[in-house]
């Protein structure tokens, strides 16, 4: 089995899901990492280690004929799982028809809260006592397809939106890699929203 890693920025999922492929706790391999962002930090990272990799300049295009492109790039190197990791696009129906139950995602909040951009501040300025993050199918709609795994982080009195932002990518780092495992082995089903351990 393949993963196709999407990117956007410093890649650090990435490199946590990278770590866990080589230690044999995810049995698959890397087959290719993306980025819409030649300068991404990830993308150079990637690189050093050696894995396929290859990136398309998003800006300026248009979403559905941009997606077609990355979608027969991931085929050209027979990925089986796409996996974003600080993808900051949102993807066509195009693109998902493609690869049906086969994309993930990770989301720094206790989806449905604070879906899109600045989670950790939105949890700040709501006073929430309790956010964390989670790891979800992707769809069609920002941030709502079903939900595998979540991690829960408290939100201390003395929180920024970088402490916290810290904190939660620690548990990012940790279910990312056990979502993907579980999702490669097959051992799921879905119920409406539900996705069931079998």
């Amino acid at each position: 089995m393949k993963l196709g890693i999407l990117l956007s920025g410093r890649g650090s999922n990435f490199e946590a899901i990278a770590r866990n492929v080589r230690t044999g706790k995810i049995g698959c391999e890397i087959g290719f990492v993306f980025s819409n962002r030649p300068n991404a930090p990830g993308l150079a990272r990637a690189r050093e280690l050696g894995f396929p990799s290859g990136v398309i300049e998003s800006a300026g295009r248009d979403r559905t004929e941009f997606d077609a492109q990355v979608a027969d790039l991931l085929k050209q190197h027979g990925v089986d799982l796409v996996c974003l990791a600080g993808y900051m696009r949102l993807l066509s129906g195009g693109f998902i028809s493609q690869f049906p139950r086969r994309i993930l995602n990770i989301h720094p909040s206790l989806l449905p809260a604070f879906p899109g951009l600045d989670a950790q501040y939105q949890a700040l300025m709501h006073g929430v006592k309790v956010t964390g993050c989670t790891v979800h199918f992707v769809d069609e709609n920002l941030d709502a397809g079903p939900i595998l795994l979540q991690a829960t982080v408290p939100v201390l009195d003395e929180d920024t939106a970088d402490t916290l932002s810290a904190r939660i990518l620690a548990e990012e780092h940790r279910i990312y890699p056990e979502a993907i495992a579980w999702v490669l082995n097959g051992n799921f089903r879905i119920e409406g929203r539900r996705v069931i351990r079998t």
